[in-house]
């Protein structure tokens, strides 16, 4: 819904019939995948006509729907609307260039493909004989603890047998931990069922056919005032903060793991290729490797540098071209004193 209020332009009719059109599409996509996985959805909507009824399709375009004979599931087909209207619209100049185009496409690929994993999702599911052997392994468990469990008779003077607890206390912290990981394990294999802990599918429709046709419809081109800020003047300014969270002003800012990080004098070592004679250098070893690096550029002869390292070869290759001029220069005889 961003791409499109952002790139199908026109305030008249037909530009607002084009960004809602795009955007009831890609919504009755959603209601016809969510319709095939969901016991919710396919409750609200039996029937085509039911979306029909809903506004999620008009009659003409159900008619077009139908004509289509597929063995597979079509929800893919409101999306294949899309792509044509989107290249109608960039025909007749509603899409800018071909850029804006690609970037519609691109949205509308990853759409179909989160629609497709819903699918898959739905089509892999949990094999049913694992949730059996599991079920099954969990009940027989607990039904041989019953009996295995038991303490034996004290009256009956068994040797090196006592009564010496009244309740099983590690026994029934295993039935409340694997009973509970059984009834987890149960929820998840369908989440698109009718438990109270199974996903909204019904509410997600709603909020997304709402949303997305505020955004294309009512807010295209609807912008407050482009004003100046409150701290337009002020090229330093900070936010305020409430009383409670005042404490977290006292917080030093984090500036990276190695930025305070202490080296020794080896490490501060500056070596030039074997083949390219240089003097070695010693950067001074201060209270960290950034503030060697800034009295080492403030030294040098150079051009002044950030301080960073793939500038320190640049400033040693300078000081010995200077060298290099020095020695190269005829010798000036000296004038007697």
């Amino acid at each position: 819904m961003m791409v499109v209020s952002g790139n199908v332009h026109g305030a008249d009719e037909r530009g607002r019939l084009l960004r809602r059109t795009l955007m009831r599409y890609a919504n009755l996509s959603s209601v016809l995948i969510l319709r095939s996985i969901s016991t919710r959805v396919r409750k609200r909507f039996p029937t085509l006509e039911h979306i029909v009824e809903a506004g999620f399709m008009t009659t003409h375009e159900l008619k077009n729907f139908e004509s289509l004979h597929s063995d597979f599931n079509k929800y893919w087909m409101p999306l294949t609307w899309f792509s044509n209207l989107a290249a109608q619209a960039r025909q007749e100049g509603r899409v800018r260039d071909d850029i804006a185009l690609r970037l519609l496409m691109d949205e509308l690929n990853n759409y179909r493909a989160k629609c497709s994993l819903l699918f898959h999702y739905d089509w892999i599911s949990i094999p049913l004989v694992y949730t059996q052997v599991v079920t099954i392994a969990v009940y027989s468990f607990f039904a041989f603890c019953v009996i295995g469990r038991q303490f034996l008779n004290p009256e009956k003077g068994y040797s090196s047998h006592r009564f010496d607890i009244y309740i099983p206390v590690f026994t029934l912290l295993q039935f409340f931990f694997y009973t509970g990981w059984l009834k987890v394990g149960e929820l998840i294999i369908n989440p698109f069922g009718e438990d109270d802990d199974d996903f909204e599918t019904n509410q997600l429709i709603d909020r997304n056919i709402q949303v997305s046709m505020l955004a294309v419809d009512d807010m295209y081109q609807n912008l407050a005032p482009i004003v100046k800020d409150k701290h337009w003047k002020n090229s330093l300014f900070s936010v305020p903060y409430t009383q409670s969270t005042a404490a977290e002003t006292l917080r030093p800012a984090f500036k990276g793991s190695t930025f305070d990080m202490r080296v020794s004098a080896e490490d501060l070592e500056i070596h030039q290729p074997t083949d390219v004679p240089v003097n070695m250098q010693y950067l001074p070893l201060r209270a960290s490797l950034a503030d060697g690096l800034d009295s080492f550029s403030q030294k040098s002869k150079g051009i002044q540098r950030s301080g960073s390292l793939p500038y320190l070869m640049d400033v040693v290759t300078h000081q010995h071209e200077e060298d290099e001029a020095v020695e190269a220069k005829p010798d000036v005889p000296m004038k007697d004193k």
